[in-house]
């Protein structure tokens, strides 16, 4: 406890004089005061403790440092410096090509204030300039994002904001590029990239559609299983907002997952929490094309084998991060594959796989037992940690799943709040509510790791770290490790709300 002495001699002695004979004390401050504050960390050790007590936790204020595009040790300054004025060029060239193909002048004068808007957006995020509220565009999640702005990010810029939450406003603020037009509402930059990506995965589709249709003469055994598990992880290596230029061999390299690839990739699985699951299981997807066949290839090997016998996929409602799921992107997968002419060079075999495969597919929809979704959430600057409390509708939903897949990089920042936490943190305390709150789901993290955290490496893990950034510098972007994380939650109990 403090304590604060005063005394009245020089050295603590006794008073002298009137004093002494109980007169009237003299006026002013006494000679000496001395405080006992040990209680205090001494100037030597001023370091704040982590991670933070749950009351002090904002989107500004992660529960361990967060990353920050000044940090030129981490990823987020090649991110915010380089990555983002490349992919936002990238979008201004697409909608110039766009525009280029038009006749009608309405819609080119509409597509070119859509262009206007992209030259600002790029002069704010090269200039780094102060994160204003988003536009009224009648979005659902306009009131979200001008929320956390205004009572986290006042005066915050591109660069001293989290990474996470920069990065996610400038996806933001490019939908509202053409969300604020008459005619081009709905236009995805990204479009043509994802598309191009998927037809050019080669060989792979078609190997997985026929390593499926041997699992449906077989009983559901656990080789199938992790087979498939890590055909779905290793999926989430073709992220295209990483992946800015990529030649077809490298694409093809990243997506070859074979059974001698699958056993030589197995060591760097990390984290692996592999768990068998049933009932309803639901997916956070990642990346359309490539993975999201992937995903679809796992799901349907859920429901043949009966370990699940409902699937709901979560996707974006609008373009973000250049290759996330949208509805548009998961319509586009499934009629390709029934009617489309994607692959010039495949058999007429290869080519019916895909179609039985692709009318299954669209089966399992119609029956519900695979149903699509989008809420507003998923495009917000929340982190998963503000699941509860700004989207409880959504962590209701959820918590009615038996397992939860988290897909990908963008999905694991935000369960984990993108901050600089330990490699040895356990998953279920480095996801905060997504573990600890009442009735919250069992959650698998499926992640290619991309980007500075990383978590859930086991008591060794921050030697395993630390041995990886001497070994291997980068390798935490390379995209050649990867973890599979199982939160346990607490499903079964009565979700409450404050």
């Amino acid at each position: 406890m403090s304590q604060v002495v005063a005394t009245g001699g020089p050295n603590g002695s006794q008073p002298t004089g009137a004093a002494a004979r109980g007169s009237p004390p003299a006026t002013g401050a006494p000679a000496r005061v001395t405080l006992h504050l040990g209680h205090l960390p001494g100037k030597t050790n001023m370091n704040v403790p982590y991670p933070r007590s749950p009351s002090r936790v904002d989107p500004n204020n992660p529960p361990w440092p967060a990353f920050r595009g000044y940090h030129r040790y981490s990823f987020a300054h090649a991110t915010m410096g380089v990555r983002l004025p490349t992919i936002l060029g990238k979008a201004i060239d697409d909608a110039s090509r766009t525009l280029n193909e038009q006749s009608s002048e309405d819609l080119i004068v509409d597509l070119a204030n859509c262009l206007e808007r992209m030259d600002q957006l790029m002069v704010d995020l090269s200039g780094n300039a102060k994160l204003r509220p988003i536009i009224d565009d009648d979005e659902a999640d306009v009131a979200l994002w001008n929320k956390e702005i205004a009572k986290y990010f006042q005066g915050k810029d591109f660069m001293n904001a989290p990474w996470l939450f920069a990065e996610a406003y400038k996806y933001r603020r490019l939908h509202e590029c053409f969300s604020v037009s008459k005619y081009w509402k709905d236009y995805d930059v990204f479009y043509r990239q994802k598309c191009d990506t998927f037809s050019r995965s080669a060989e792979a589709p078609f190997k997985h559609a026929a390593n499926l249709s041997d699992a449906e003469r077989l009983e559901a055994d656990r080789l199938m299983f992790l087979e498939l598990t890590q055909v779905c992880l290793w999926g989430n290596s073709t992220d295209l907002s990483l992946l800015i230029n990529m030649t077809e061999e490298q694409i093809k390299s990243l997506q070859s997952t074979g059974g001698d690839h699958l056993a030589a990739t197995e060591k760097n699985i990390l984290g692996n929490h592999l768990e068998k699951t049933g009932g309803r299981i639901d997916f956070v997807l990642d990346n359309a094309g490539f993975e999201l066949y992937c995903d679809c290839v796992y799901a349907d090997f859920l429901i043949q084998s009966g370990l699940a016998k409902e699937i709901r996929f979560h996707g974006k409602r609008y373009p973000w991060f250049v290759s996330d799921v949208t509805r548009k992107d998961w319509e586009w997968l499934l009629n390709t594959m029934v009617y489309g002419h994607l692959f010039p060079k495949a058999t007429e075999v290869e080519r019916e796989s895909l179609r039985r495969l692709g009318d299954r597919w669209k089966q399992y929809e119609r029956e519900g037992k695979w149903v699509y979704e989008q809420h507003p959430f998923w495009c917000t600057g929340y982190t998963f940690w503000e699941l509860h409390s700004e989207a409880p509708d959504l962590f209701l939903h959820l918590s009615r799943s038996d397992l939860v897949f988290f897909k990908g990089d963008l999905n694991h920042r935000k369960l984990t709040y993108d901050c600089h936490a330990p490699a040895s943190t356990p998953f279920d305390v480095a996801i905060g509510p997504m573990a600890s709150a009442a009735g919250a789901p069992r959650i698998c993290s499926m992640r290619t790791i991309k980007s500075d955290v990383v978590v859930g490496l086991g008591e060794d893990g921050d030697l395993i770290a630390k041995k990886l950034d001497d070994e291997e510098p980068g390798w935490k972007i390379s995209g050649k490790y990867a973890v599979v994380l199982l939160s346990e939650g607490r499903p079964g109990e009565k979700v409450r709300f404050a």
